[in-house]
């Protein structure tokens, strides 16, 4: 078979070689039938051709000779053979300690086959160069003729380039300036689309929205309602062993209902969105991109922006309130055991005292963080799936951008509710 302009050819015992042919085309299929009906029923050696077995180890002796020792090569020198030697220590280790010996006496005639992986590993030990006295066959100086030859058209690795900091820093501002302008552009299309549905309500993709609040609010209940009851007992617990040193026991109320309510509850869901629903938005248009989906939908005039983008931004800015409340509830509710547990406040005082404690105003803005960082999460999702390339590593990092940069987003815009909203409901 050749291959990069060179052809392969197999030695077996007896000095006969034979170029392995290309079986492809209707002609070699027949051949290859007839060959095969002849084979049933017959072994190798009853048809004159020459036994091969496979498991012939490949040998090495090694005997004193002048004016340097004599090696004497057997057995099979291929890639199969010289990895199971290599499996049980064999004739590798010997041959890696004859490097560099410039005197030794090479004897290959005994060898029954070799193929190119053979020869090359020959090849290193004598410092890719043919030794000075070696007993050969024709088809075996072949081969080593062919290395030769690779050896002069080897070419050169690529240099790689060096990037100093200031370019580094400049490539990285560029590209933070490229994503800012393209999630401002993806907002905007956004705004667009959905006046447009103001204005056509029948236009609006319902069925998709519909399907992605579904897919994103109720199939998250069970991992939200897990990791918030675990992070309200730990809170509660927490909490609980530093208001026991003051005797302030009725104040856990406060403190879980305000960090709860306020802050964890908004974060956690998002954070536990951001990696389940937006590492599947941005999976979902990248395998669209991939398959050819998007350029087939740009081809019959179906809008990208208000089939995939909309439906999704719409679906998580409903889906997060919700989720947000239950995050709440069930968090709130783990808080209350473990309060009950461990500082002996029932359950209904919690409950009755929650309201007095907390002010509405809290509820209110966790409510609004919750659709703020929907919203947020499925532009970051969408605008990281439309950048991905076809290819399957593109689809892989981009997933992870997106959902790295996703909760990146959400702590900032929790920073700016902080900020905005310090005098409110405290």
């Amino acid at each position: 078979m050749e291959e990069g302009g060179y052809r392969s050819w197999a030695y077996c015992s007896g000095g006969a070689h034979t170029p392995a042919r290309d079986l492809s085309g209707p002609e070699e299929d027949a051949n290859a039938a007839g060959l095969l009906a002849g084979y049933n029923g017959r072994s190798s050696s009853s048809m004159g051709l020459p036994s091969l077995d496979f498991d012939t180890p490949p040998g090495l002796q090694i005997a004193a000779g002048s004016p340097g020792p004599l090696v004497r090569l057997s057995g099979q020198w291929t890639a199969l053979a010289l990895a199971r030697s290599r499996a049980r220590g064999g004739v590798t280790t010997r041959l890696a300690s004859l490097r560099g010996n410039t005197s030794a006496q090479w004897d290959l005639s005994a060898v029954v086959r070799m193929d190119h992986v053979g020869g090359q590993a020959l090849w290193r030990v004598w410092g890719r160069k043919m030794p000075e006295r070696v007993t050969l066959t024709d088809t075996q100086r072949d081969i080593f003729a062919r290395i030769a030859l690779l050896e002069t058209h080897r070419e050169e690795p690529e240099p790689v380039e060096r990037i100093n900091p200031v370019t580094a820093l400049g490539h990285g501002i560029f590209s933070f300036a490229d994503h800012v302008y393209g999630g401002i552009a993806l907002f905007g299309r956004v705004v667009l689309d959905a006046l447009s549905v103001l204005r056509r309500p029948a236009s609006a993709p319902w069925t998709e929205i519909s399907a992605n609040i579904y897919n994103a609010g109720a199939k998250a209940l069970p991992i939200t309602a897990l990791v918030a009851f675990l992070i309200g007992v730990v809170l509660s617990y927490l909490s609980a062993q530093e208001l026991l040193l003051f005797g302030a026991n009725q104040y856990i109320v406060n403190i879980l209902g305000l960090a709860v309510i306020r802050e964890l509850g908004p974060v956690l869901s998002a954070i536990l969105v951001a990696g389940r629903s937006g590492s599947a938005i941005t999976a979902q248009i990248g395998v669209m991109r991939v398959t050819e989906e998007l350029d087939a939908m740009r081809v019959m005039g179906i809008p990208h922006g208000l089939r995939i983008v909309l439906p999704r931004v719409v679906a998580l800015a409903v889906a997060m309130p919700l989720l947000v409340m239950w995050t709440n509830i069930v968090a709130l509710t783990g808080g209350a055991l473990a309060a009950q547990v461990v500082l002996g406040i029932d359950v209904p005082y919690f409950m009755r005292a929650l309201p007095k404690v907390v002010p509405i105003a809290n509820l209110y803005i966790g409510l609004a963080k919750g659709a703020t960082f929907g919203i947020l999460i499925a532009l970051v999702a969408c605008h990281f799936g439309f950048r991905i390339k076809p290819n399957s590593q593109s689809l892989g990092t981009g997933t992870t951008s997106a959902v790295v940069t996703s909760i990146t987003v959400v702590i900032l815009a929790d920073a700016v509710f902080a900020i905005a909203f310090q005098n409110v409901g405290i």
